[in-house]
Parts: C-alpha cells; structure tokens; sequence
C-alpha cells in the first residue's frame, strides 16, 4: 500500500470557454515573467535604466523558446520524424519538449542584438538576469508535472511521483526529477546571488556561475530520468552536453578573472548622461536666488536692486514737511 506520493495532475489544460489554458505554457510564461522582474531589480542596482531587462527580453525570450524546441526536436527526431509519427507535432511546443541548452545558447544571440542596439555589454546584462534564469527555470520545471513527463526511475520514497497511464507512459511511481532541478534551481539562483554579493563579480563571470552550477546537478538529475533519450559510451546525451558545458564555464571564470578582474563601474552609459544632465540644471538654480542657498548679503543685494527709483523722494519728503 502506497502511504504518501505526489500525485499528477488529471489533466494539463483547463478550458475557459474556446480558450485553452494550458499548465505548461503557464509555467513558462511565469518564469519569464519572474525572471524579468528580478533581472529588472539587479541592472537598477547596478546603475542601469529601469526597463532595459525587458527591452532586451523582448529580442531574448522569442529567440529563445525557439532555440529551446530546434535542440529538442534535433535531439528527439525520433518523436516527429519517425515512422507512424506526424512532423507537424514538432511545433505543438505547448505539448512540452524545450532544451535549455538551446533556449540559452540561441537566447544569448537574441540578447545580443538587443543590448548592440542599446549600446550595453551583454556580459553585463546576463550577469544581472542569471540567477532569475534559475528561478524561472524552476518554475518552468512545473510545467513537466502538468504534462506528466521527465521523470526518474520507479520507487517507493514518500515523495515518488504517482504516474497514470497515457500515451507512452506507464502507470506506477517514479521519482520526481521536474521536482529534484525545480529546487535545484532555486539553490542555484542563491547560491549566484551570494557569490555576487560576496565577490562583486563582473564581466559574465556571475552568468558562467549559473551555467556551471546548473550543469553539475543536471548532470545527476539527467542521469535518473528514463524517458527515451540518444546514448554516447552510454552515458545520455544531455549528461555529456552538462559535462562539456560546465567545463567552459568554469574555463571562462578562471580566464575572465585573470585577464579581466572586477566588475564594470558603468553598464548602461546612457543612464549615466541621462543622470548628469538630471543635475546639470539643479546646480544651475542653485545660484539663481536665496531660496537655493545664495547668501544673506546676495539676499540683501537682490532686494535693495528691487527698491523703485521714487523711494529716496518720498524719504526726502518726509524729512521736510514744509515744501509741501
């Protein structure tokens, strides 16, 4: 007898009315959204413009999602492109199947052309957006669980993942691997928020921590799923992606630490002349008046030049009451 389990959901879409609301699609577009809004907080603290995150999101996400699918669809042909398969199923991308190895890599193009044409170092920028990258993959992770896919081998822990019978999958209990990265994830976005915070780092390095981090629990989790996957000297072909990737993010933070060390002062240099063209007229107003701190002889000055021109006759006509 099963005592506790998590169980799945009985379906991955809710109708309202014509409108399907899909769990997938919400996750994602709430990790999207998570992840702007943090990465939004970080570039201000970093003396960037309030909206750049966004504004380069807009370039990054759409590249994105489609690099996420493209590495899917290539590593997983068998599933649209096989016999007895319709292709056409490889663009349903609400039925889940996003790589984030693609997701990241053709992300980072669309990210680019975004910060090119606000004149900012994309470096920079990702390092401000990593850890809302992890947070919104753990949320996106969630996805998985609506659609009922990506999990472990079979087991009996309290925390195993009731599975019902579907298309391509057995009922039974597995353990939960969307769960294992959701909160691998998450430890991950702090643990780049407190290496940020404790060695002010700058020129990607905080992004590569991400990556690196990521890619060693990927590596394990990867290694405990038993969805249908490609084997290289039997390992899966997403645990040697996790291998090689991690070795050239901790490879670029050991360059990038000797050859470029710190963190860049300026980020966004039209937040910069924006701010000195702020002051620019206050320092001017300054000295317009008394109000602005003009002193008390200035003061005096200012309201003698006021006096009209009729004052000393009036004065002299009080003096000598007799030419009246």
């Amino acid at each position: 007898m099963d005592i506790a389990y998590i169980p799945s959901p009985s379906t991955g879409v809710i109708h309202l009315g014509p409108l399907p609301l899909r769990g997938y699609a919400f996750c994602i577009i709430i990790g999207v959204f998570v992840a702007v809004w943090y990465g939004n907080r970080r570039w201000v603290a970093r003396g960037g413009k309030a909206g750049t995150v966004a504004d380069i999101a807009v370039w990054a996400v759409p590249f994105g999602l489609v690099g996420g699918r493209l590495y899917h669809v290539i590593t997983d042909y068998q599933l649209y492109f096989s016999e007895g398969e319709n292709w056409v199923d490889a663009f349903k991308i609400w039925e889940g199947g996003l790589g984030i190895w693609g997701a990241i890599a053709l992300g980072a193009v669309g990210a680019w052309i975004g910060c090119r044409r606000r004149g900012i170092p994309l470096p920079a920028w990702a390092d401000a957006l990593a850890p809302g990258i992890a947070f919104a993959q753990a949320i996106g992770r969630w996805g998985n669980w609506f659609n009922q896919e990506l999990y472990g081998r079979e087991t009996d822990v309290p925390w195993a993942l009731r599975i019902t019978e579907g298309a391509n999958r057995e009922a039974g209990l597995y353990h939960p691997t969307f769960l294992y990265e959701s909160l691998w994830c998450i430890g991950v976005a702090l643990l780049v928020i407190w290496a940020d915070r404790r060695f002010k780092m700058g020129h990607g390095r905080a992004f590569a921590l991400y990556v690196a981090a990521y890619c060693a629990g990927r590596g394990w989790i990867e290694y405990m799923r038993v969805d249908e996957a490609h084997d290289i000297l039997g390992l899966r072909l997403n645990v040697w992606t996790s291998i090689v990737v991690f070795l050239l993010a901790v490879t670029y933070i050991v360059i990038s630490s000797r050859t470029r060390p710190g963190r860049e002062e300026i980020v966004e240099p039209a937040a910069v002349d924006r701010t000195k063209s702020d002051a620019a007229p206050g320092t001017s107003s300054s000295q317009d008046g008394p109000e602005d701190g003009a002193s008390e002889e200035d003061a005096g000055t200012a309201k003698s030049d006021a006096v009209p021109d009729t004052a000393p006759e009036s004065a002299d006509a009080a003096e000598s009451p007799g030419k009246a």
